[in-house]
């Protein structure tokens, strides 16, 4: 069985962050998208609503399960068995980033990382820039499903 992990840390899931775990499951037997607990991250949701959010919009994938992790990646690949890490890009500073993380993670674990490209339409797109974006009373209903959606409204809604 081919298996990858897309890792992230999902805050929240974007349609772009949707459209490469969807390209993988058209690629791969099984996607684990593996939701991260960066500890130098403030997020705006729990890991375990994360996982709910991804579940929820990915849940007509049934190639795909959503677990979340700490510390490495790459022990996460270890005790899952799996041997290789997709990763998005949206533009040449997010390849400088991770390709040191690529190379750190095959030097130390031996697990390969493949990059996909993103899709034009979500080029801009980052989960930073919709928080801030829908905190302030803006859109972003065709950037984020509509799970997502209806939860960072309930979450962000100014007073």
């Amino acid at each position: 069985m081919r298996r990858v992990v897309c890792p992230g840390s999902f805050d929240p899931v974007t349609n772009g962050h949707l459209d490469v775990i969807t390209r993988a499951a058209q690629l791969y037997d099984e996607v684990v998208v593996a939701v991260g607990a960066n500890p130098a991250k403030v997020t705006l949701f729990t890991p375990t609503e994360r996982v709910e959010l991804i579940r929820d919009a990915t849940k007509e994938l049934d190639n795909v399960r959503v677990d979340h992790f700490e510390g490495l990646i790459v022990d996460f690949c270890r005790r899952n068995h799996i041997s290789a890490i997709v990763k998005g890009l949206r533009a040449v500073s997010d390849f400088d980033y991770e390709m040191q993380m690529a190379q750190m993670n095959y030097s130390q674990a031996g697990v390969e990382t493949l990059f996909m490209t993103t899709n034009p339409l979500y080029a801009f797109l980052s989960s930073s820039l919709v928080k801030e974006f829908c905190q302030y009373g803006g859109d972003v209903s065709g950037l984020v499903p509509p799970n997502v959606l209806d939860q960072l409204n309930a979450r962000l809604s100014q007073p």
